[in-house]
């Protein structure tokens, strides 16, 4: 099934090796987003799509997952991928500057939208489905595993909420002060635009120190299957209902790479793949304890196993921010371009992590109460101020800047309201 079918024998080997492939280092530039939606018959949103449909409405770009083996992408490069409970996610082609991510997105977005609306199919613009009860419509060894394995909170996340992904380049191993070095082959920046902040631990640091303030503040997720959840982010809500060890956020240390594989170590099995029969994990068994057995896992089951680890903030080689609701319509561009623009220099993070302190590891009280719980309201406003402060240096147009501006204002007036 896998590349790499050498045995890890030992956590010590299997330490080196994740630790090797968790955060691939270098001048930091590169973005990626994916978006995601739950999906709705626009006649009846809660009425539960037919796997059929989807995949005549998406036409070349339907997902393996579908049955189609070759998708085609999108016109502006992004993929498309359908989750368990038909939600759709388009991840976009990796840009080297936010400008170009929000155009080609931002038209992928569009062209995906006129697909759907072809086939009386809207898509959702909140954070967890308000009309439906979580019902599996994918049938995948994986996805069978994983609703075995799940609890309630669990089989809510796979077939009812949607988010928003930012993906970061993780940086340099160190902060250097005489500014990052371009390594030869890596694609200039453009000429006047500020270098990132560049020091991985300080950029993984700052992306899960900022994560409660920004679940608050881009928060729409309360209505689910049609009551009141009582939680501002329930979809953030079913993530930290889950199994801890593999959805709790990662300890932040002096050594990131060294803290995920620990995690990752501790981390139980979601599900062990097999040539037949299902893929059922035995009860409890961890990855350090899988090779600690008499049959431990190659090199590739262990990649398999990072796969279905869901921190709030995961290392992909680069960095995944998982933390974030779906936004309605194009407003998905307001919490990318205030995270970039927290990142913008190694200064600008210094503040960020100042002005997120107050909030920092508060991920049940942001997710239940949002910006009503005063230290996470205190550090969403100091965030979102920093990021309109420094909005120019994402490449941006000034319409879009603007634009981003309005949607960070109408979120800060809703800190006022909730003082």
């Amino acid at each position: 099934m896998g590349t790499d079918e050498r045995m890890l024998r030992s956590s010590e080997e299997a330490i080196e090796h994740i630790s090797g492939i968790c955060f691939k280092t270098g001048p930091p530039q590169r973005i990626g987003v994916e978006l995601e939606w739950t999906t709705h018959y626009a006649g009846d949103p809660a009425a539960y799509l037919k796997p059929g449909d989807l995949a005549a409405a998406l036409g070349e770009h339907t997902p393996a997952t579908l049955g189609n083996p070759h998708p085609a992408p999108l016109p502006g490069g992004s993929t498309v991928t359908v989750e368990p409970g038909g939600q759709i996610e388009i991840s976009s082609a990796v840009a080297d500057d936010l400008a170009g991510l929000y155009r080609a997105l931002s038209a992928d977005h569009a062209t995906l939208t006129e697909l759907l609306a072809r086939a009386g199919i809207v898509l959702g613009e909140r954070g967890i489905d308000p009309h439906r009860p979580p019902r599996r419509i994918l049938d995948t060894p994986r996805y069978a595993a994983m609703e075995r394995a799940f609890d309630r909170a669990g089989r809510t996340m796979m077939g009812s909420t949607a988010g928003l992904q930012v993906c970061f380049d993780a940086g340099t191993p160190q902060q250097d002060a005489g500014g990052p070095q371009r390594d030869a082959g890596t694609p200039r920046q453009d000429a006047g635009t500020p270098k990132q902040g560049a020091g991985t631990p300080q950029r993984w640091a700052a992306l899960n120190e900022m994560g409660p303030a920004l679940i608050a503040l881009f928060a729409n997720s309360r209505r689910h299957a049609g009551r009141d959840t009582r939680w501002e982010s329930a979809r953030m809500g079913a993530w930290l209902a889950m199994e801890p060890r593999r959805t709790g956020p990662v300890p932040v240390g002096d050594d990131p790479a060294a803290d995920w594989a620990r995690y990752a170590l501790d981390a139980p099995l979601l599900c062990v793949r097999r040539e037949e029969g299902d893929w059922d994990a035995p009860a409890g068994l961890t990855l350090a304890g899988w090779i600690a057995s008499d049959d431990p896992p190659t090199v590739d089951d262990a990649e398999y196993h990072l796969s279905t680890l869901f921190p709030p903030v995961r290392p992909r080689g680069y960095l995944e921010v998982r933390y974030l609701d779906t936004q309605p319509g194009d407003e998905w561009i307001a919490p990318v371009a205030a995270l970039s623009a927290l990142l913008g220099d190694d200064l600008i993070i210094d503040r960020a992590r100042a002005a997120a302190a107050p909030a920092a590891g508060r991920w049940h009280a942001a997710a239940r109460a949002g910006l009503a719980d005063p230290p996470v309201r205190a550090a969403a406003r100091a965030l979102a101020e920093l990021a309109c402060r420094n909005l120019d240096r994402t490449g941006l147009p000034a319409g879009v800047r603007d634009r981003v501006s309005g949607i960070l204002s109408r979120r800060l007036h809703a800190v006022a309201a909730a003082a």
